[in-house]
């Protein structure tokens, strides 16, 4: 059985992962709770990207989530893929490049920016209000939009920071008609879902509800039998482009 590596409370730690080693600040996060515990972060999403993505194909991530599913998207895309994950906060981007280092990742592009409407400057705590930071709240901030990463191809566009996505797809529009990416995006606060389905769709999408569970049985640590996230999904969509054949049968449409 594989486990995770830990260290002292106040020095890095290492996981080993089903995908890698990662590398972390001592932190006590969702995400860092499920990759100690689990060795894996919301296996689901994966399991459903995998039948989207192809060997060559370019993705864009937003939030690298020290880089749980970067390694896999790396590792589907290929030699011959990219994969371009943006993450603004300074600490989050040097732990993730840090991991694509361990891993010996060549595919991965990294931008230290928010992705927004419109270039521009602000403070992290401005741009993610939710969250505690800190004193790392009051860092500026450098905002770009999709368009200015100039993609030649975009197949996957993965949004993991609620409430991100309008903005995000606002600044893309050349790129969103050049490439016709799948989208795939964690749903913002109740108030904005609906409005954040409808420019989905107004894009040319088909949109479909997917709820994955942060609690896999089939963990790659073996730990079954813990399960520190009873009952909890996240609130997902997967759309595609309407001129596709790509249908989500098993999926609630929306």
């Amino acid at each position: 059985m594989n486990t995770a590596i830990t260290s002292t409370n106040s020095a890095p730690q290492l996981w080993n992962t089903r995908y890698g080693t990662i590398n972390a600040l001592p932190v006590d996060d969702t995400i860092a709770r499920s990759l100690r515990q689990y060795g894996e972060w919301i296996e689901q999403e994966l399991d459903l990207l995998s039948t989207m993505l192809m060997e060559g194909q370019s993705v864009v991530e937003f939030g690298g989530e020290y880089g749980a599913h970067t390694l896999w998207l790396a590792r589907a895309t290929g030699a011959a893929g990219e994969v371009h994950v943006i993450e603004p906060r300074r600490l989050a981007m040097q732990q993730l490049c840090a991991n694509l280092a361990l891993n010996g990742l060549s595919n991965v592009h990294t931008h230290s920016v928010w992705l927004g409407r419109s270039p521009g400057r602000n403070e992290l705590a401005a741009l993610m209000p939710d969250i505690q930071h800190g004193a790392a709240g009051g860092e500026q901030i450098r905002i770009a939009t999709l368009d200015d990463l100039a993609l030649s191809a975009l197949h996957l566009l993965k949004i993991n920071l609620p409430g991100t996505l309008s903005a995000t797809l606002d600044g893309g529009g050349e790129t969103l008609r050049r490439t016709r990416p799948c989208l795939y995006f964690r749903l913002g606060s109740q108030d904005a879902a609906e409005a954040e389905i409808k420019q989905v769709k107004d894009l040319g999408y088909r949109c479909w509800s997917h709820l994955p569970y942060l609690h896999s049985p089939r963990n790659y640590a073996g730990s079954a039998a813990v399960n520190l996230f009873p009952g909890r999904v996240h609130q997902n969509v997967v759309a595609a482009p309407v001129e596709s054949s790509m249908d989500f049968e098993e999926l609630i449409e929306l």
